[in-house]
């Protein structure tokens, strides 16, 4: 049941059984961050896991690091951690690179793997979704086309026959609507279809299972829901049945089979470890270790219900004050987050930024949604609930038509 009150907010708080990963995060004073979908908070332990990387693995052990303090494997070993948070098994993740090299990789492997040549996009995607596939698809020599996944458009698209791979995000990364991803993936099976799912704004939000559902490829980042530090590396996953098949089109030193025999001439590693390019950045691989440490203390199906519970009161504050939503009002279409219709033109961005100034942090994303991330290990229903109350007294007050509020910054 939703609560109504700050009362009942604060004795849910006292009976959450994630109150206490709470205090395994740095919050400052006076700060209400829903913003945790676009960059997680800090982790109590990454400054000394980072500040032991650089002056005793780095500082003190120098080279002999790369076998004593494990740096060459640490793509499969991050990859390990990776692999409960979407449902797969420990051989069939690896972290390493960014989101775009990891979906460019995949694009172009997918398109090798079929003998057909379209890839079948998101209309309103992400831009790096959209700007990888354009290049993608121009080297390949393929085409691609864009679909709106959420409209009948999708089973048209597929019944074409000529699909060769279907790129979606899980969750929409500006309404938060989650895809049934067990149904859409049966039905691009159907038609001969390989799938790639975009996993950056569902890791560490809701439950994942890749490998019970049959999903090709997934690509995701660490430094949202799962606290890895801005700039954290990627994650990819490949299903161990594509892996001997697999030709992705980045073939650098560490995805070689025999990487310290220095052959002139490519051989690709076994498993996923073929999806390697170059060196991994390991000051940054600390960085994320420590807060995939936290993410292992963690039980999905308690953080599922918490945001559940924490973005159903959101929304009903909002819609007191005549906010609209995008996000679906229906469980199993919402992610992790909530995003709200300015109220009138150009006022969404100097409704968040007046927010800020209180202290609730959110983001704004164009052209005109308010958007809010909820993420459970640090936050409390009281926190939810004073951000709520903030958002209404913002909108009904109009302090948010100050001058200042209304001079943008580059990032929004």
């Amino acid at each position: 049941m939703t609560p109504t009150t700050r009362e009942e907010c604060a004795a849910l708080d006292a009976a959450d059984p994630l109150a206490a990963l709470r205090e395994e995060f740095v919050l400052p004073e006076g700060v209400i961050y829903l913003d945790g979908n676009s960059l997680g908070a800090l982790p109590r332990s990454t400054p000394g896991r980072v500040a032991d990387m650089i002056e005793r693995e780095w500082g003190q052990d120098l080279i002999r690091s790369w076998n004593d303090a494990g740096w060459w494997d640490k793509p499969r070993t991050l990859g390990a951690k990776v692999a409960p948070l979407v449902g797969a098994d420990p051989d069939e993740v690896i972290v390493g690179d960014g989101t775009s090299a990891n979906l460019f990789k995949c694009v172009v492997t997918a398109l090798r793997l079929s003998d057909r040549s379209v890839v079948l996009g998101e209309a309103g995607n992400f831009s790096t979704d959209l700007y990888v596939t354009e290049g993608a698809v121009a080297l390949a020599g393929a085409t691609q086309r864009r679909v709106d996944p959420d409209g009948p458009g999708l089973a048209v698209e597929l019944a074409r026959g000529d699909v060769a791979v279907l790129l979606l995000s899980h969750v929409d990364y500006r309404s938060g609507v989650l895809r049934d991803m067990a149904g859409i993936t049966r039905l691009a099976h159907a038609h001969g279809t390989l799938v790639i799912w975009d996993l950056c704004h569902s890791v560490g939000a809701v439950p994942i299972d890749l490998s019970a559902l049959d999903v090709d490829f997934a690509v995701g980042c660490t430094y949202k829901y799962l606290n890895g530090g801005p700039g954290a590396p990627a994650f990819l996953y490949a299903a161990r049945r594509h892996h001997t098949a697999s030709d992705q089109p980045l073939s650098g030193w560490h995805g070689h089979a025999r990487p310290f025999d220095f052959a002139p001439d490519y051989e690709p590693a076994p498993g996923v470890s073929r999806f390697l390019s170059g060196s991994q950045p390991l000051v940054a691989d600390a960085a994320l270790e420590a807060g995939l440490d936290v993410w292992a203390k963690a039980d999905m199906a308690q953080v599922r219900a918490k945001s559940l519970i924490m973005t159903d009161l959101f929304l009903d504050r909002a819609a007191s004050v005549g906010l609209a939503s995008i996000t679906p009002a229906e469980h199993d279409r919402r992610g992790s987050q909530v995003a709200l219709l300015e109220p009138e033109e150009g006022a969404g961005y100097p409704i968040v930024q007046a927010l800020i100034e209180r202290g609730v942090i959110g983001d704004f994303r164009a052209p005109d949604v308010m958007r809010f991330g909820f993420t459970p290990l640090y936050l409390r229903y009281v926190d939810v609930f004073d951000a709520a109350t903030a958002l209404v007294e913002v909108v009904e007050s109009s302090e948010w038509r100050a001058a200042r509020f209304n001079r943008r910054s580059q990032v929004t």
